[in-house]
């Protein structure tokens, strides 16, 4: 490979043809071994990418794992704000992402400049920010949230003390609505949480009326309000292995029905339909990760992940803050 590929993929552009006749489960393997890596993958990654990773969790476990893994490289399968926390985490570790492109529309919606002056307004207020933000976004925040911690941690603040919620608006007011605490929110959302549409879930409720409901928090109330349980993604995984129930009708990303489907084989499995023609409730910012692209960044070690150790440690006081309140109230 010549330094002009490798420069690109340095920038993130992992767009470089690989033979075709490689196995790729078994050089990535090898490629592990050799360089005492460890893939930590979202439950939102595609199949092939989950099922050769050595971790597969929601953020706050794959938040976990970064914090405890004894590898030197870390191969995030999964967003960038998802590869900074583990950089954050482990800084003294190399941490690649497969596709330094891969973004989050909730990430992207709450700028740091924007935010901080936003948050002038209210300088009496802690500022609670979910995971799924820039590392930039945790250095102005005073303790991260997941969706499996967040209402331990909206709880642990002394109720006297005023509070802003970003980025993501419809967790926030879903966490208002469970802890009743009037929380500040700022204007953000998950572009495929917002997408499902209430009028195709009903109908398909009607076509499966023995199915249950299962959502995802950072959902719009109008589905929120159908919904039979409400969680995290490991809370919804948890919750179809342990409900009688023998359908599902899932409204969160359709990735996790993998992990479902493999867990609990005798159940069935309905994606809850977007309100867009293509029919499709999949994360395209997740989908950019590939198995070619991930044997790519274990191969060369890039593109890699870099922080600025100002925003390591001002950002790494939010997480800490967050795993101490999780590991409190017994969350794994």
């Amino acid at each position: 490979m010549n330094q002009a590929e490798l420069d690109l993929i340095q920038n993130g552009y992992l767009d470089i043809e690989v033979d075709p006749t490689l196995d790729l489960v078994e050089e990535i393997n090898k490629l592990k071994k050799e360089k005492n890596a460890v893939i930590l993958a979202h439950y939102y990654q595609d199949s092939d990418i989950q099922d050769i990773a050595d971790f597969v969790g929601d953020s706050l476990q794959l938040s976990q794992e970064a914090a405890r893994t004894q590898a030197d490289m870390i191969a995030f399968a999964g967003v960038h704000f998802m590869a900074e926390t583990a950089k954050i985490l482990s800084p003294q570790k190399k941490v690649v992402i497969p596709d330094l492109k891969a973004g989050c529309s909730l990430s992207d919606s709450c700028p740091a400049p924007l935010f901080a002056k936003f948050k002038e307004k209210y300088p009496d207020h802690i500022v609670v920010s979910y995971v799924n933000c820039t590392a930039e976004l945790k250095t102005l925040t005073d303790i991260c949230c997941t969706s499996s911690n967040a209402v331990h941690v909206i709880n642990s603040i002394p109720k006297d003390r005023k509070i802003i919620f970003a980025p993501d608006k419809n967790l926030g007011a879903y966490l208002i609505k469970k802890t009743g605490r009037d929380m500040v929110l700022w204007n953000g959302a998950c572009m495929v949480h917002e997408i499902f549409s209430r009028e195709k879930i009903v109908k398909l409720k009607h076509q499966h009326p023995d199915a249950k409901i299962i959502a995802h928090p950072e959902c719009e109330e109008p589905v929120l309000e159908l919904a039979e349980y409400i969680g995290s993604t490991s809370g919804l995984l948890k919750f179809v292995q342990t409900d009688p129930a023998r359908s599902f009708i899932v409204a969160t990303e359709a990735g996790i029905l993998h992990q479902m489907a493999k867990a609990c084989p005798n159940k069935t499995f309905i994606p809850a339909p977007p309100n867009n023609l293509c029919a499709c409730n999949e994360c395209p910012h997740m989908k950019r990760n590939t198995l070619e692209k991930l044997y790519l960044c274990l191969k060369y070690e890039q593109p890699e992940v870099t922080l600025s150790e100002r925003v390591i440690r001002e950002a790494r006081a939010a997480i800490d803050r967050m795993l101490e309140i999780s590991e409190k109230a017994g969350l794994k």
